[in-house]
């Protein structure tokens, strides 16, 4: 291959002492920096987009450089670097715990006088539709067992949840009010359930401009004040619905259109009471398996509680997998919160935030270039730098978490957000790509790891910004660089 050498300076300093000569080393162009001089800096989509990007060697040498300093938005490749954190804070073993406790008095009829809590260790996995998680309808079998251990065959009080473990509010300051209701803006909670998403049955009107039908079908919590604004669209529109809620007030509100040619389907929505939806649910599977309770309440548990059963969630490393592969903000949030516990004491987004940053200067890498908002990416305030990626994954390649660590990385072809990258190449060259994406409006990144065809390992970011065409009309170019990237060959 053409070698054009774009940098040939040798400078000269004669030593009093010696005549030293003292060369500065030469900058050879390769395959990767090539494609960004010749084709993304070309690139008319490009023109206007704010676009920084850096891929570096094992040894640190730059291999492709592009504004490397400049901090942009993030989108979720930022779950690289809460997964990463996590794993080398928590362990790859760590578990989340759920508590089943009683405070009262039980009689000989198997009574109990007082409440069952259940108090959460903010298991993003409690409830969950995932593979990973374990079938909600065991776990509540499992508790109930533990109160028949416990003699109890009915319950004179409430079931309640302890959500007490993390900070009272769920949502990020710096999140969007237009994504916080969807079913990718679910934020953390310390007691979970069900990925704090609700499901409703949504149907169209007879006609064109009917309200909708829409009706709660799962983990709804029972005193949601929904507003149905939304109406029956065009034929051919497709689903344009919106839904807003907070957790200022047990209330959502529905709008925008709904096609009156699509058919009935049932969808997923943010729920910010999840703690209470989980009591309610326990209470109910206790009622049709025949305890009588009285409902379900907030609360935290007292001191004189007594813990009768424990559940866990998978490992932390099959969480940061699902987290990573399938872009899950939901479990990024929730990281990031059992972070700020463990490091600082405090599980709210300024104080975990902080606590982030701080340990990842204690550990030795750079922090120049990071101002992290959130866990996920989701945050329109996520500024981080290529070349603080680049710090931060060498930082994990010393940790002795990294080959669990990488494996929470996508790879091109295979299931997750990476599924259709690269779909052209050939599986040897995908199998080599082990990095994150992250899209938001107007804003693709990608940021990772690649095995060099000499077995090396390459670490990159690249974070495209603010450019005004359809993602899918740059998308190519961007693919692009990280086929380049698997060809690279040192020079």
């Amino acid at each position: 291959m053409f070698k054009r050498i774009i940098c040939a300076v040798t400078m000269v300093a004669m030593c009093a002492a010696g005549n030293l000569l003292l060369p500065v080393a030469m900058y050879a162009q390769n395959n990767v920096q090539s494609y960004v001089d010749g084709t993304l800096k070309t690139d008319p989509r490009l023109k206007n987009a704010a676009v920084a990007l850096l891929a570096v060697d094992e040894a640190g040498r730059t291999v492709a450089a592009w504004n490397p300093e400049q901090p942009l938005l993030t989108a979720s490749t930022m779950k690289t670097i809460t997964t990463g954190v996590a794993l080398d804070v928590l362990g790859e073993h760590f578990c989340f715990e759920t508590t089943v406790a009683t405070a009262g008095e039980t009689d000989a009829d198997g009574t109990l006088h007082g409440d069952v809590y259940i108090i959460g260790g903010g298991d993003p996995t409690l409830g969950s539709h995932s593979d990973i998680a374990e079938p909600v309808d065991l776990v509540f079998a499992k508790w109930k067992t533990a109160l028949g251990n416990c003699g109890i065959t009915s319950i004179d009080g409430k079931i309640v949840a302890d959500a007490s473990l993390f900070s009272n509010d769920i949502i990020p300051e710096t999140w969007s009010w237009n994504n916080i209701g969807t079913d990718f803006g679910s934020g953390p909670c310390g007691l979970s359930f069900a990925e704090n998403l609700s499901y409703y049955r949504v149907e169209p009107g007879l006609e064109e401009g009917d309200y909708l039908w829409i009706s709660p079908v799962r983990w709804v919590y029972s005193e949601m004040d929904l507003q149905e604004l939304s109406r029956t669209g065009a034929p051919g529109t497709g689903n344009k619905l919106n839904y807003y809620a907070s957790d200022l007030s047990p209330s959502g509100r529905f709008t925008g259109t709904y096609a009156v040619d699509r058919r009935v389907d049932t969808i997923a929505v943010s729920n910010k009471f999840p703690a209470l939806t989980c009591a309610e649910a326990f209470a109910g599977y206790l009622a049709n398996e025949g305890i009588c309770n009285l409902g379900a309440r907030y609360a935290a548990a007292p001191d004189t509680a007594r813990a009768v059963a424990k559940t866990y969630s998978p490992t932390l490393l099959t969480i940061c997998r699902e987290t990573n592969t399938i872009s899950n903000n939901f479990y990024a949030e929730t990281l990031l919160m059992m972070l700020g516990l463990h490091l600082c004491g405090e599980a709210d987004y300024p104080a975990a935030t902080a606590a982030v940053e701080e340990y990842i200067g204690t550990a030795g890498c750079d922090t120049t270039g990071l101002k992290q908002a959130d866990g996920s990416g989701l945050s329109r305030q996520n500024y981080v730098s290529p070349r603080f990626f680049c710090n931060f994954f060498k930082m994990m390649e010393k940790s002795t978490i990294f080959a669990g660590y990488l494996s929470t990385f996508p790879t091109p072809g295979a299931e997750g957000t990476l599924k259709y990258v690269l779909a052209k190449e050939p599986g040897q060259l995908r199998s080599r790509i082990h990095c994150k994406s992250g899209s938001l409006d107007s804003v693709r990144c990608y940021a990772g790891y690649v095995e060099a065809p000499d077995g090396s390992l390459l670490r990159f970011a690249i974070q495209v910004n603010n450019y005004d065409c359809a993602t899918r009309e740059i998308q190519p170019a961007i693919e692009g660089f990280l086929k380049q990237l698997a060809l690279y060959e040192r020079q």
